[in-house]
């Protein structure tokens, strides 16, 4: 079995059922120290410490480090977002993201742990289905769906990244934000040069509102205006050129009928 299938398969699996250690203990264990220390933080003897067993042991129910953080970051996405189908697909969108947001503020290490190859879990796959269910309903084209859901998990990490770096920077330094720039005076007395900045300074203009709150909201704006706009666009079918009148809500169609999607569907095939 090659290393990344052995992976797959290490997150798919049933838990062993046998008492004493096992992976799920490894794995919420795992999870408390990272939630303290960052994944700079997390190494096999912390978690054998954690658990009061030696190192050695943890390796007959997890491979690797690498296993782990899979196995962390699909059981904290265990935690489903709530839904209620019959809402506003806007109103769907925002509890999803901002659920995403708590998971990254009470772990904090998820944002750190950003490669574009994670290998997906069952419970991963699970939240990432119910964020493109919310975006297929809309009028959205499929290409859409699939780059919006990215645009919004990125938004997610940046933002719950750029909290992880200001708490490693205060922890690291023992200087808060607010304590570093106050004692650059030499940097404010060289503003007067810059009038733009310095008009700005002095109105308010830096007094930021919450970013995440700010980001959200225009995001969900940019999504609305992209919705309505592919909702209002003259449709015809791809295959016969017959006008299409699109439904209210739900996913768009692209065919008049029925006969035009399987005539699609074998021309790709061919």
């Amino acid at each position: 079995m090659t290393r990344d299938n052995e992976r797959v398969e290490l997150l798919w699996q049933d838990e062993d059922a046998r008492p004493g250690l096992s992976r799920d203990r490894v794995v919420s264990a795992a999870v408390a120290v990272a939630d303290a220390e960052g994944l700079a933080g997390l190494s096999m003897r912390k978690v054998a410490e954690h658990l009061g067993f030696t190192t050695m042991s943890l390796y007959r129910h997890v491979p690797g480090r690498d296993h782990l953080v899979d196995l962390m970051r699909d059981a904290v996405l265990g935690d489903p977002a709530p839904d209620d189908p019959d809402a506003p697909w806007r109103q769907r969108l925002e509890t999803h993201v901002r659920h995403g947001w708590e998971l990254r503020r009470r772990h904090p290490w998820l944002a750190e742990e950003h490669s574009t190859r994670h290998v997906p879990g069952p419970n991963a796959l699970a939240h990432y289905e119910q964020l493109l269910a919310i975006l297929a309903g809309t009028a959205l084209p499929p290409a859409e769906v699939v780059a919006t859901a990215g645009l919004l998990g990125r938004f997610l990490d940046a933002e719950a990244l750029a909290l992880v770096e200001a708490a490693r920077a205060e922890r690291d330094t023992g200087v808060s934000d607010e304590q570093f720039w106050a004692a650059r005076d030499g940097l404010w007395a060289r503003m007067s040069a810059y009038p733009t900045l310095t008009a700005l300074w002095e109105s308010g203009g830096f007094d930021q509102p919450d970013p995440f709150e700010f980001g959200l909201a225009r995001l969900l704006d940019a999504i609305d205006l992209r919705v309505q706009r592919a909702r209002s666009r003259d449709e015809t079918c791809a295959v016969c050129g017959t006008p299409i009148t699109q439904p209210a809500s739900g996913r768009p169609r692209a065919y008049c009928s029925r006969s035009c999607q399987q005539r699609a569907y074998r021309n790709r095939t061919r």
